[in-house]
């Protein structure tokens, strides 16, 4: 039975937690939780006999060991070691049992006994739809990750126009409607605009439209992708294939907002949340003169670096794990990695990131036999990948990349657009720029 002087500073502990607006527990020093707070117990579907005296990273994370040990932040070490507050990004699980991304406010606490706990408050950054959606470039757990999808759930709420860098197939379009649906824009047009396939030709009568009679062979009016998105998000994919000339003409209707269709007299006007994506450096486009420096500045007001698959090895596991799962669902099938394939997944560098594994495991799924993909399945023993250069290192780390393929693929285009995840066009541009064209070799 609870004496009265615990009760009364188990009440007082209580409502100490309870002013928090968000879910918040207290754990010690041997990660045990304490307490808990009507916010958590609500948010989580939970009661204090399902959490208290139960290790946090049991009831949080679904592990049978402290988060810190399988590479994710962790602020009991901090705080503990330290005494000072600490701000990290988390995966939590919620009532459901779906995973999802939350930011943990850490501080010390101190109770009326004298003992030092862990308070965490904790806010709720991404729903678990995100995780687990069908494109799943964003499942995981790393830091990387979930530093990124924080950065775009405090950006998300803004106007302000936003660079997402990061290499092909890591997500940026999915990142892209992430920050339209979590904005107040959300219910709005979301118009997304790959730059690579409009020519200097293309590029007005495509982004403003034009009337009847404009050119030949033009016989109604068009309207443009810029007028479309008006009052939502246009997001600007490869922003920096966009050829030179119609770079001006972009950055003027960016800055008033008005534009004329073409073969059209009178000045239209939209307003747009502008969102663009480059897998190059535009820094160091702008120092060699093949983008503007005005543009730049405009489109960059907040910068987002997606991290590449190899930079975040701890979710391959997991990414491969539901991969599979979709997988074995569309086919009828229960195909399983052996531990070696697992393996050897996370040891490859996956130029094309997470568009690359999925296709690793949709051939190796096809191929294999006893539904048991082994590593010789994954035919990736000749296909391993150099360390690939951060998008800060390009453009030497770009020609790097491209004169492995090169070599790689024997220079067939199609091959090498495939591994990068990118147009056979996008990728005639890339080899065009670093003087990497070789006469004679086919597309195949």
């Amino acid at each position: 039975m609870m004496s009265e002087g615990t009760a009364h500073e188990h009440a007082s502990v209580q409502s100490l937690i309870d002013m928090q607006d968000h879910p918040a527990v207290l754990i010690n020093r041997d990660y045990r939780i304490v307490a808990a707070n009507r916010a958590y117990r609500l948010a989580y579907g939970v009661d204090d006999a399902q959490v208290i005296g139960r290790a946090c990273y049991q009831v949080s994370h679904h592990r049978d060991s402290p988060c810190h040990l399988h590479g994710e932040a962790c602020p009991h070490q901090q705080v503990f070691a330290q005494g000072a507050t600490q701000r990290v990004v988390h995966t939590h699980f919620d009532a459901e049992g779906r995973p999802e991304y939350v930011g943990i406010k850490g501080y010390p606490v101190t109770l009326p006994h004298g003992e030092t706990v862990l308070g965490e408050c904790i806010q709720r950054l991404a729903p678990p739809g995100l995780m687990n959606c069908e494109d799943m470039r964003m499942l995981g757990r790393s830091e990387r990750l979930a530093r990124a999808v924080d950065q775009l759930s405090h950006a998300a709420p803004s106007s302000a126009a936003v660079l997402l860098e990061g290499e092909s197939g890591v997500g940026k379009e999915l990142a892209a409607r992430y920050l339209h649906d979590h904005s107040p824009r959300h219910s709005r047009p979301f118009v997304a605009v790959d730059c690579t396939t409009l020519s200097e030709q293309l590029f007005e009568s495509e982004m403003f439209g034009h009337e009847a009679g404009a050119f030949t062979g033009c016989l109604g009016r068009k309207t443009g992708l810029f007028e479309s998105a008006h009052g939502g998000t246009l997001f600007l994919d490869e922003i920096g294939e966009i050829p030179l000339a119609m770079q001006a003409k972009l950055l003027r209707t960016l800055e008033t907002g008005t534009f004329r269709r073409v073969g059209g007299r009178a000045l239209l006007h939209a307003e747009v949340r502008l969102v663009a994506a480059t897998n190059r450096d535009l820094k160091a486009a702008v120092a060699a003169g093949c983008f503007r420096e005005d543009l730049y500045y405009r489109i960059a007001c907040i910068t987002i670096t997606l991290p590449a698959l190899r930079e975040r090895r701890a979710d391959i596991p997991l990414l491969a794990e539901a991969f599979l799962a979709a997988i074995n669902t569309a086919n009828g099938r229960r195909t399983k990695l052996t531990e070696a394939a697992r393996a050897r997944l996370e040891q490859y560098d996956f130029p094309g990131n997470v568009r690359e594994l999925r296709n690793i495991l949709q051939r190796a799924t096809a191929l294999c036999h006893d539904d048991t993909i082994m590593a010789s399945d994954l035919g990736l023993e000749d296909r391993r990948a150099p360390h690939i250069p951060a998008p800060s290192d390009a453009p030497a780390g770009e020609r790097a990349r491209l004169e492995s393929l090169v070599k790689r693929h024997q220079g067939r285009r199609r091959a090498m657009a495939e591994a990068l995840g990118v147009s056979e066009r996008t990728l005639y541009r890339r080899l065009g720029r670093h003087g990497l064209l070789s006469p004679g070799k086919g597309r195949a």
